[in-house]
């Protein structure tokens, strides 16, 4: 079994606790690596190491130098995507197709931020003031905290990380205690790559732990994390005893709007993916699906075959659909949703309850799950389940489908599906959400902001926009008088 350290100012280190933890392929049920559980004296090293990097040879190279490292750590992440995309198979139970296909994309990540780099420029200010020349500068917040799930790891760092190190910051990496070792494998390609020692840090452990430490840290300027809005909630309260900045991508309970104009084939398809993709193990899972009465039994019954066509079973395989459920307490939850939704009246119209049978030999599988005469009110449509579980509402008219799509606390994605351009553009704007498909679903760029309303987060990630996040702008007044002020105590 393979053993990972901690990794600190470019070195891997032993936890200061001497304790590990096992970490679990979710399809075969086993331990296949142990990681270090750090705590808080890992993660006061891992801050130390960040900060001495802001004031070393991080802090002197040009934004041009570290541009060219960034693209060196794309090359990095394409050259080893493979490898890197069956270790996060190994480690969460994502399909290595789907994998594959978004190592490509975190490569581009990189890549984007790399030419980003040297774009960061101030502005000279007209001001009012005769005499005097106004400038911005924008200056990096400092070190930062990126706390990332469990669902998509590499991802999350690459979100998390580039933008950051774009904007000449240092990070402390404390990816999900479930799935640390795709993390960690990347950190070391980070060196190869020529990054300086300390401006990437990876603390494992668990987050009461090295993951609390890091966020209560007195030296950590910036916080960004994606988990569930609980979690969020109580690291905002947190971060602003100290008046840390922070960027939050949490959870979603998004609605799939069908209209009875759309391309149901097509929307039928967006529907499957947009639910029963990653084993619906995305914070932007269409769970919701409200589909117009005067089409909701024939589209149902449409899903309804689609769904039963999907293959569960090894996430290795290409002929698999639907992986498992990544860790035992979120397949828990799964189950306790199942049960919720029957006792308070929704009707089990496919699956319902554990898959298994040859093949699914993990015991984390769940089945492909619709279920219909589902009420806005019931809390398998107002909660995020994290898992293959579609409801099904009807609406009537485009208002019902607006006011029944946002009455959630949540506002992190949303469809619409309709062949009417207006309605499409009107019910996107009505939707409030931070991102909203038209006749697609699930389509991500690193170049589009994405982020949540409400509780689903605060700030924005990918994009231009992103950058922003690990900025600070200070402003400077420059005098050009020629001489002195006569009265010293009037403001000029």
């Amino acid at each position: 079994m393979q053993e990972y350290k901690l990794y600190i100012g470019g070195q891997d280190v032993d936890p200061s606790s001497g304790e590990w933890l096992e970490t679990i392929d979710p399809y075969k049920g086993t331990a296949w690596a142990r990681i270090a559980r750090g705590n808080k004296d890992d993660a006061s090293r891992a801050v130390a190491a960040a900060k001495l990097a802001m004031t070393g040879t991080w802090a002197e190279m040009s934004a041009t130098q570290r541009g060219k490292i960034l693209r060196k750590i794309g090359d990095a992440v394409l050259e080893n995507a493979d490898r890197l995309a069956e270790i996060e198979v190994r480690d969460n139970g994502k399909l290595l197709t789907e994998m594959r296909g978004q190592l490509a994309m975190i490569s581009e990540y990189w890549y984007y931020y790399a030419g980003l780099a040297d774009k960061i420029e101030g502005t000279v200010v007209p001001i009012e003031k005769a005499d005097s020349l106004a400038l911005t500068l924008r200056e990096p917040v400092g070190v930062v905290a990126a706390l990332t799930a469990w669902n998509s790891p590499l991802m999350f760092c690459a979100m998390k990380c580039a933008p950051a190190l774009a904007a000449g910051c240092a990070v402390v990496l404390k990816p999900s205690e479930f799935a640390s070792v795709s993390t960690l494998e990347f950190a070391a390609l980070t060196k190869k790559a020529g990054l300086p020692d300390g401006v990437l840090n990876v603390v494992t452990g668990l987050g009461t732990e090295a993951g609390a430490a890091l966020i209560e840290h007195p030296d950590v300027s910036k916080i960004s994390f994606t988990g569930s809005d609980v979690t969020g909630a109580r690291i905002y309260e947190i971060a602003a005893r100290s008046m840390k900045r922070v960027t939050m991508e949490l959870g979603g309970k998004s609605p799939n709007i069908v209209f009875d104009d759309a391309d149901l084939d097509a929307a039928a398809i967006g529907v499957i993916s947009g639910i029963f993709g990653a084993a619906g193990q995305m914070c932007t899972a269409g769970s919701r699906l409200l589909v117009q009465n005067t089409i909701k039994d024939a589209f149902t019954k449409k899903l309804i075959s689609l769904a039963q066509e999907i293959r569960l079973g090894d996430p290795m395989s290409p002929e698999t659909n639907v992986g498992p459920i990544a860790t035992p307490p979120q397949y828990q939850k799964v189950l306790d949703y199942l049960a919720t939704a029957n006792s308070d009246g929704a009707r089990c119209i496919l699956g319902g309850g554990p898959a298994t049978g040859p093949g699914l030999i993990g015991g984390q599988f769940i089945q492909p799950t619709i279920f219909t005469d589902v009420t806005n009110d019931m809390r398998i449509a107002q909660e995020e389940v994290f898992g293959p579980i579609l409801s099904i509402l009807g609406f009537d008219t485009e208002q019902q489908a607006i006011e029944i799509g946002n009455d959630v606390i949540y506002g992190l994605a949303a469809g619409v599906w309709t062949a009417n351009i207006g309605r499409a553009v009107r019910v996107s704007k009505a939707i409030k959400a931070g991102t909203v498909w038209v006749n697609t679903y699930r389509a991500y760029s690193y170049m589009l902001p994405s982020g949540g309303m409400k509780r689903s987060g605060l700030g924005r990630e990918s994009g231009m926009e992103a950058i922003n996040q690990f900025l600070e702008t200070k402003g400077i007044i420059l005098s050009t008088a020629a001489s002195a002020p006569v009265n010293p105590f009037i403001q000029r």
